[in-house]
């Protein structure tokens, strides 16, 4: 696959998990009442999810399967792999970007929704790079 789609991929399924996250900050600061870190955490943690998926099966796809494997079998050993290096991209990604959020928010005063909006870009990308050179490569 081209870089020129993974990357529209990337971009479209991102949109989709800003949504998401967006919609789960929303919920959670101005109807369950929590606080803008704790709606941040559990925003991501739901979006996560949906991403994931996307990206095993659409945007990063396996396009050479170890063929000295049976296929069940390369299937199972290699998602285990996947999401455990997803979750380790996913750390980093999110961690750059929580600390981003609590810089803008505590630091220089900024709203903390638009402080979330910003989060989404430094996140996006961290988590790009991670995904295609570690977890799908």
């Amino acid at each position: 696959m081209k870089e020129s789609v993974r990357i529209y991929r990337f971009a479209v399924i991102g949109t989709l998990n800003a949504l998401i996250t967006a919609i789960a900050v929303w919920v959670m600061m101005d109807v369950v009442r929590a606080g803008y870190m704790l709606s941040n955490v559990v925003a991501y943690l739901i979006a996560q999810t949906h991403n994931f998926l996307w990206s095993k099966h659409w945007i990063f796809i396996h396009e050479q399967a170890d063929l000295a494997l049976p296929e069940a079998t390369y299937r199972k050993s290699s998602t285990c792999r996947q999401v455990l290096l997803f979750s380790f991209a996913f750390a980093l990604a999110y961690g750059a970007q929580f600390l981003f959020l609590v810089v803008l928010v505590e630091w220089f005063e900024c709203n903390e929704y638009l402080a979330q909006f910003l989060g989404l870009i430094v996140y996006g990308a961290v988590n790009f790079v991670m995904n295609r050179r570690v977890t799908f490569k």
